[in-house]
């Protein structure tokens, strides 16, 4: 009886694409006439995954910045950094971590130069996004959905 070799790993990035991305700047060329104007900032991240065939994947960075001050929006930019990977022989815990971090951990330089250049071609002074733990947000997810199957499973 021959032995079954287990499936070998394989991962590799097929491409790396902008998906979408606006950019809006309602209140100029008024905001630029402020001379001490110091807005409050908001990031909205998340990540999405379709499975194109057995080992073609589709991870979507979803990135959203808005500067408002008081109910004034200064700017924003929604974008979505996409890529396709080649993702084999991984599965369960393994599979969802490559989807769920390293993925968007591979995109994400490339959305991150993207909103800063958009910004600044929108006149605004330089945006950096700081750097994103990506492990720590998985893991973070994978403890709320244990959590909240904990309690499913309390209530039944």
């Amino acid at each position: 009886m021959a032995e079954e070799k287990p499936a070998e790993k394989r991962l590799s990035i097929g491409k790396i694409y902008l998906k979408d991305f606006s950019f809006e700047s309602p209140q100029a060329p008024d905001v630029f006439r402020q001379s001490d104007w110091k807005p409050q900032t908001d990031l909205n991240l998340r990540s999405s995954h379709t499975k194109i065939d057995d080992d073609q994947h589709e991870i979507v960075l979803t990135i959203t910045v808005e500067a408002k001050e008081s109910d004034k929006t200064f700017f924003l930019v929604e974008l979505q950094q996409a890529g396709l990977f080649e993702i084999s022989g991984y599965e369960g815990d393994e599979l969802g971590a490559i989807i769920g971090s390293f993925c968007p951990n591979i995109l994400f330089p490339y959305a991150r130069e993207t909103i800063a250049s958009l910004i600044q071609k929108g006149g605004f002074p330089e945006f950096v996004l700081q750097p994103i733990n990506f492990d720590a947000l998985y893991f973070q997810t994978k403890q709320k959905q244990a959590a909240a199957q904990a309690e499913e499973a309390e209530k039944h």
